[in-house]
């Protein structure tokens, strides 16, 4: 299960050992594309095990081979919204555990000079409120694209948001915690500090551009 940190009331840190060896793997910058790629995905369906403990659930009645029972439905659609581009790298990890799960998108950019999120596209699910969101991004910096996205999400009617990333910076944290004190954060890990280009440090350099081989 994720602890809550002593430090930040709404961070929740994966300390599982499967998922902190496959962040170590991600981290190497000798790691290629591909297998970055397949470690993004593989730690975003184990986080979401504990994520999704919580969702609620109602009966339903399901005919076997050999006769009529009851199973376990969730009560409620699940939106899972990527901010883009990275976002997208965690998305497929995610939907191989909760494949019933819609899939909205929020696209936003930071700015690299003033490092302000600059948003350009949105698509949701008509009902997206009606149900749990997750707002996916492997890396929470400054925390200004998650805070936006957040802040959107909710002009919609959303208020159950938990943000799933990979690593954190405190700055982003605590950024997050004073616009969306509500919002959950889950991480496998919260690093020491931002550099002055607002890259996380250790970190694991530009998560977009390892996931699509881009620069």
């Amino acid at each position: 299960m994720p602890t809550p940190h002593e430090d930040f009331e709404n961070l929740r840190v994966f300390r599982h050992p499967l998922i902190q060896l496959k962040l170590t793997q991600a981290r190497d910058h000798r790691t290629p594309t591909l297998q970055f790629r397949r470690l993004l995905n593989e730690i975003a369906g184990l986080m979401t095990y504990e994520v999704s403990r919580q969702f609620p659930t109602r009966e339903v009645e399901v005919v076997t081979p050999l006769e009529k029972t009851v199973g376990t439905a969730l009560a409620r659609p699940v939106t899972l919204v990527p901010i883009l581009r990275a976002g997208i790298g965690m998305t497929d990890g995610i939907l191989n555990v909760m494949s019933e799960a819609r899939v909205g998108h929020i696209g936003i950019y930071r700015d690299e000079q003033s490092l302000k999120p600059v948003a350009y596209y949105a698509k949701y699910p008509p009902d997206i409120a009606e149900g749990p969101v997750l707002l996916i991004d492997p890396m929470l910096a400054t925390g200004g694209s998650a805070i936006h996205a957040a802040r959107e999400l909710k002009k919609r009617g959303c208020r159950d948001i938990r943000l799933i990333c990979l690593v954190c910076a405190p700055e982003g944290v605590r950024a997050m915690g004073e616009a969306h004190p509500d919002l959950l954060v889950y991480t496998a890990a919260l690093d020491r500090q931002l550099n002055d280009r607002g890259y996380i440090l250790p970190g694991l350099g530009d998560a977009g551009d390892r996931i699509f081989g881009t620069q």
